[in-house]
C-alpha cells in the first residue's frame, strides 16, 4: 500500500490527498456538515490567519476557500451557515491551476439537488419519524434547512 506524503504531516484539515488511494485514484467521500466557522489556521510555514472552516462528522474539518463556500451554500439554498448544518456534500479532487502550476484541489462536488422540504410536509415527516421512520430517509428525498432537521431530531427522541 502507497501513502501520499502530505498524509504523514499530520495535518488537522482534510485535504486532497486525503481522498486519494494507494494508486492515486480519487475516492469521493460523503459528509454531513456539523458546522461552518471562522478560525485561526496555520499554514505550515510558521504563518497563520482567519479562515473559514467546514467541519464534518465522517472525517477532519475543511479550509473552504471562496469556491467551495458558494457550492454549498447553493446546493443548500442559504447563504446562512447555520443552514447548512445536517446537509451533506460530497468532497471530490479536482485540478485547478494555483501559483502558475496544476495542483490537486479538493472540492465540493454538485450533488443531485433536491428539492426543499416546504413547511407544511414536515408535520407529515414528524409523523414518519416517530412511527420509527429514519431521517436520513428525508433526507435523502428532501432538503432540509437546520431547524427542520432539529425537529425531526426531536421528534426522534
Amino acid at each position: 500500500m502507497k501513502t501520499h506524503y502530505k498524509k504523514i504531516k499530520n495535518t488537522n484539515y482534510v485535504g486532497s490527498w486525503d481522498l486519494l488511494d494507494s494508486n492515486g485514484n480519487v475516492t469521493d467521500k460523503k459528509v454531513t456538515i456539523t458546522k461552518a466557522t471562522q478560525e485561526v489556521v496555520h499554514d505550515g510555514r510558521g504563518g497563520e490567519g482567519n479562515c473559514a472552516t467546514v467541519h464534518f462528522k465522517e472525517c477532519k474539518p475543511m479550509v473552504a476557500n471562496a469556491t467551495n463556500l458558494k457550492a454549498i451554500a447553493s446546493m443548500a439554498a442559504s447563504n446562512f451557515i447555520e443552514d447548512w448544518i445536517g446537509m451533506q456534500i460530497t468532497l471530490t479532487v479536482k485540478k485547478v491551476k494555483a501559483f502558475g502550476e496544476m495542483h490537486d484541489a479538493i472540492r465540493v462536488k454538485e450533488n443531485v439537488k433536491l428539492p426543499i422540504m416546504k413547511p407544511e410536509a414536515l408535520p407529515e415527516a414528524v409523523k414518519f419519524i416517530q412511527g420509527g421512520g429514519d431521517i436520513n430517509a428525508i433526507q435523502n428525498k428532501y432538503s432540509l434547512n437546520s431547524d427542520q432537521l432539529k425537529q425531526l431530531q426531536d421528534a426522534k427522541n
